[in-house]
């Protein structure tokens, strides 16, 4: 048996943001609605119900309750004005797992990533791929990880990651 638990959680509130991400205002807007100060390459933070994740040079994932997305992407704008950006409410195309136990050994698996502790630990993002899936995965700390999918993929991902646990 496996030491590693497969959790698929509840909806996560998400929003996709491009831009500038040296951008005074975007770092402003960034701030406002999550608490969290700007992250710079393959990081991500988390507070107690928010995040903030690294996805490209141009573009960031917040983590928020789902419930707060529409409010969250007015001040965005708001805050943004003129400077160009997009955001975007990504969350019902999102799925996200938690796995507890032993992640690296089952990411290992699948993924590209090189995830040996000297090259990825907590407050590390990842956007690959697991298997064939575009995947996005970050360890909340030596024990557990979370991974995002798109919500067409989350039977295969889940799937996939019940067999590499076994």
């Amino acid at each position: 048996m496996s030491d590693v638990t497969i959790t698929r959680l509840a909806a996560q509130g998400m929003i996709t943001l491009k831009g500038d991400l040296t951008a005074a205002t975007l770092a402003t807007a960034v701030a406002d609605v999550t608490g969290l100060d700007m992250v710079a390459a393959r990081e991500i933070r988390r507070g107690d119900d928010r995040g903030l994740a690294w996805m490209a040079p141009d573009e960031l994932l917040l983590l928020l309750p789902h419930a707060e997305v529409p409010s969250a992407l007015a001040a965005i704008d708001s805050a943004m004005g003129d400077t160009p950006h997009l955001a975007a409410d990504v969350s019902d195309a999102r799925a996200v797992f938690r796995m507890s136990g032993d992640p690296r050994r089952i990411l290992a698996k699948g993924t590209p990533a090189d995830l040996r502790p000297s090259k990825f630990g907590p407050g590390e993002i990842r956007r690959t791929r697991l298997g064939q899936v575009a995947v996005a995965f970050w360890l909340t700390d030596e024990d557990a990880a979370e991974l995002v999918c798109f919500t067409s993929v989350a039977d295969f991902v889940a799937d996939w990651l019940d067999n590499a646990a076994a």
